[in-house]
C-alpha cells in the first residue's frame, strides 16, 4: 500500500525521487502510484518559521520602541517637574556630567524596573502554561536578552532628556517654579 525511503545524504533526494519513480513505473507499466518528497514540505515549514520569527520580531521591536517613548516621557516629566533641583545643584557646582550621570542613572533604573517585571511576568505566564500541559523549556539566555535590551531602551530614550537637564541654564531654572 505505501513504500517510505529514507535518504541518508539530503543532496541526493532528487536522484533517489527520480530512481523511485523509473523503478515503480517499470514494474507496473502504469503511473498508478505518487511519490512525494518531504523536502518541499520542510522548505515550506521553514520558510513559515522564518516568516514567523521576522514578525515576532518586528512585533518586539515595535515594543521597544513603544516602551522607550514611555521611558523618555517620564524623564522628560522628571526634568521638567525638578527643574529648581537641578538649578540649585547647577549653582552649588554640579558639573554638566553630574547631571547628566544623575538622569542617566535614573533612566537606567527605570529600564531596570521594567526588564524585571518583564521577566518575572515571563517566568510566571511560562509556569502558568506548564502547569496547563504545556511543555515549556527554560533557559537563562532569553531573561537575560530580555533584561539587558529593557536596561538599554532605558539608557537609550532617557539620553535625551538627561541631557536637556544637563544643558539647562541654571538661572532660567532656578526661576521657574
Amino acid at each position: 500500500h505505501s513504500i517510505t525511503v529514507q535518504v541518508g545524504d539530503l543532496t541526493k533526494i532528487a536522484d533517489t525521487e527520480a530512481s523511485m519513480n523509473k523503478l515503480l513505473r517499470d514494474r507496473h507499466r502504469t503511473e498508478d502510484f505518487s511519490v512525494r518528497n518531504m523536502a518541499s514540505m520542510i522548505e515550506m515549514a521553514t520558510a513559515t518559521q522564518k516568516t514567523l520569527t521576522l514578525l515576532l520580531g518586528a512585533v518586539a521591536l515595535i515594543s521597544l520602541l513603544v516602551g522607550g517613548i514611555g521611558v523618555m516621557n517620564i524623564m522628560l516629566v522628571s526634568v521638567t517637574e525638578r527643574m529648581r533641583e537641578i538649578g540649585i545643584r547647577v549653582a552649588t557646582g554640579a558639573r554638566m556630567r553630574d547631571i547628566l550621570l544623575q538622569f542617566n542613572t535614573e533612566a537606567a533604573v527605570v529600564g531596570m524596573i521594567g526588564g524585571v517585571i518583564g521577566v518575572v511576568l515571563g517566568i510566571a505566564i511560562a509556569l502558568a502554561l506548564q502547569g496547563f500541559g504545556v511543555d515549556v523549556a527554560f533557559s537563562p539566555w532569553p531573561s537575560v536578552g530580555a533584561f539587558t535590551s529593557a536596561l538599554i531602551t532605558g539608557l537609550v530614550f532617557g539620553f535625551l532628556p538627561a541631557r536637556k537637564a544637563a544643558r539647562l541654564d541654571p538661572v532660567v531654572a532656578l526661576a521657574s517654579e
